[in-house]
């Protein structure tokens, strides 16, 4: 706190606590970055936005992946018209949680289970491959019956997602089977897929396009490194992060939409 040659404070304690260490490291004159998802609830989120403001610093969320190249190519390529206009995204994204002890499965520390840590994932794919944000929501939620890790947390979910312009994402987040990251871009042209499409290495990316397969073949990058030197610039160039606060606050609006699309049976309106 009392060094002033530390300049920014990367956040990545177990989600319950991010809010308070972010406006703690806000008040003292640092900038932020923090990992996603950004708080346990929006009004938490919107807690760190505001002391941002306040101390006149900048808040970044830790999405890596909108810094490494295969997806930023995903984003162009589906916004391009490349494919045809989009109709549908598909996107799926977890893994085998493990030991029961751990904070993940903790709701205090962390604020759900897969859908908060990993189906985040195939939701802000879902947004930024479209370049839109969704206005419904429907969901399914279900955890094996008497197993220890989820007694306070959800293993799988499934969601759906209605954009204005009438695309759809079909999607889902588990803690229960081995690894899986995938992302599918349906055009009327053709089809963008990614596997895996957020493994911080490996990542594969090819087009579909009536009986060929054109894959992509990109730099890999330290996603890391990559982020952070985006929060450097910015800072040193008093530019808005690609990432601020308030894109951490419209996952977490999403997420609990979809838990209460989940727990009520019904669709939820989301502005």
């Amino acid at each position: 706190k009392d060094n002033p040659e530390v300049d920014v404070i990367y956040i990545v304690l177990p989600n319950g606590m991010h809010a308070e260490y972010t406006v703690r490291g806000l008040q003292a004159g640092k900038h932020v970055l923090c990992e996603k998802p950004m708080a346990n609830s929006p009004a938490e989120c919107q807690q760190m936005i505001d002391a941002a403001k306040k101390a006149d610093r900048k808040l970044m969320i830790a999405y890596r992946c909108r810094y490494e190249p295969f997806n930023r190519e995903a984003i162009r390529i589906a916004q391009s018209g490349d494919l045809g206009p989009t109709q549908m995204i598909l996107a799926d994204a977890g893994f085998n949680a493990g030991d029961p002890t751990q904070w993940r499965l903790n709701k205090q520390l962390a604020g759900g289970g897969s859908m908060m840590d990993i189906g985040i994932y195939a939701l802000n794919a879902a947004r930024y491959l479209t370049g839109q944000e969704p206005n419904e929501v429907n969901a399914m939620i279900y955890s094996t019956p008497g197993d220890p890790r989820f007694k306070e947390v959800e293993e799988h979910v499934t969601f759906q997602l209605r954009f204005p312009s009438g695309i759809l994402a079909n999607c889902s987040s588990s803690y229960g089977y081995f690894h899986q990251s995938h992302f599918r871009v349906m055009g009327t042209e053709a089809r963008l897929c990614m596997d895996p499409a957020t493994w911080y290495s490996g990542l594969r990316m090819w087009i579909e396009r009536g009986s060929t397969i054109e894959q992509k073949d990109l730099p890999e990058v330290d996603h890391f490194a990559a982020e952070m030197d985006h929060m450097s610039d910015c800072v040193m160039q008093n530019k808005q992060p690609l990432t601020p606060g308030e894109e951490g606050l419209r996952d977490l609006t999403l997420i609990s939409a979809i838990y209460e699309a989940a727990r009520s049976g019904k669709s939820v309106k989301v502005s």
